[in-house]
């Protein structure tokens, strides 16, 4: 019998700094009004200038490792879902294994934008499946503040920083990780992406993030409904049976435009984003976290996670939530 990846643990991290919508309007062309109206967004959260990607990560794995009862050292492998690394190598997971004292992990990062934690489950979960892990740390983390153009205020009022974490580990038992799907669409490559600095810009900006947010919306209210549907149906099951939605916090009107295609209510679809924004890859961690503080998930729900993001790419998974019945051990 193939193992079952379970979420045993969960933490999250986000910055001390809140951004507001007022605050922005003194930056950009923009108002409180208008933010709200266009994205749902009240605040979000912004990474002090010495504070780095790989630093956030620890905070919400310590976390993550401290609720599931487990060492560090006990961890076999460690995926890092980002965008925004501190430098393009090492790896952050090998900052975070070292900072961690994960003498045991393997680890690597990820990049499928948005999308990253979703993409990040589902090659942990086929790992746990396969016999080649037992227990793994998955951790998607943004400094996104770092490759914002302040100046667009298509962009700079919709993203955030924020790190979040999960254990998984192989049980046996109804509850875990039950299907996946990834997809990709490169064609679509340049409607969300990173353009290079520019060495005569007249704003003098890094490296940045350009958006096409008309097209981003369509082909995100598209894909969403299809890999929800799509992991529901290889489990067996439909969309009356699951309990909670979790989806990518990008954008409210996104959330509920996917869930009146899927037919699916509101009131079982849990957002954050008026107080974080859109983090990225962080963001189905973070509120996958929140969810369960609230009392969101009890033992034996059903919950999908759907991201869209950089790529294009999207993910979706459906998990039974509770801890295993029996944990194995290799």
């Amino acid at each position: 019998m193939a193992l079952q990846a379970q979420i045993v643990g969960w933490g999250k991290y986000l910055p001390s700094r809140v951004l507001t919508n007022d605050d922005l309007a003194a930056m950009v062309d923009t108002s409180d009004e208008w933010i709200r109206q266009r994205t749902g967004i009240i605040e979000r959260r912004i990474a002090a200038p010495n504070e780095t990607t790989a630093e956030m990560a620890l905070r919400a794995a310590q976390d993550a490792l401290r609720m599931a009862g487990i060492s560090s050292r006990d961890i076999d492998l460690i995926i890092v879902a980002t965008a925004t690394p501190d430098q393009e190598f090492p790896a952050t997971a090998c900052i975070l294994q070292d900072a961690l004292g994960a003498s045991r992990a393997g680890g690597f990062d990820l990049s499928a934008g948005c999308s990253g934690f979703v993409y990040a489950l589902a090659m942990a979960a086929g790992a746990i499946a396969a016999g080649m892990s037992r227990l793994v740390l998955i951790v998607g983390v943004e400094k996104l503040s770092r490759i914002m153009d302040w100046s667009d205020r298509s962009t700079c009022v919709l993203f955030g920083d924020g790190a979040g974490a999960v254990v998984l580990r192989g049980g046996e038992g109804p509850s875990g990780i039950l299907s996946t799907t990834l997809g990709a669409d490169g064609s679509g490559g340049d409607l969300l992406a990173l353009r290079p600095k520019v060495s005569d810009d007249p704003n003098g900006r890094g490296p940045y993030i350009t958006m096409d947010g008309r097209r981003v919306f369509k082909f995100a209210t598209r894909v969403m409904p299809s890999a929800v549907s799509q992991v529901v149906k290889e489990a067996g099951l439909s969309l009356s049976d699951l309990q909670l939605l979790i989806p990518h916090q990008a954008n409210q009107r996104i959330i509920e435009a996917a869930c009146e295609a899927m037919g699916f209510p509101m009131e079982r679809t849990f957002s954050n984003l008026e107080r974080y924004g859109n983090t990225s890859a962080a963001s189905i961690p973070i509120a996958l976290c929140e969810a369960a503080e609230e009392g969101r998930l009890a033992d034996g729900d059903l919950v999908a996670l759907v991201s869209f993001g950089a790529g294009l790419s999207w993910a979706a998974a459906l998990i039974r939530w509770g801890r295993a019945e029996r944990v194995v051990w290799y």
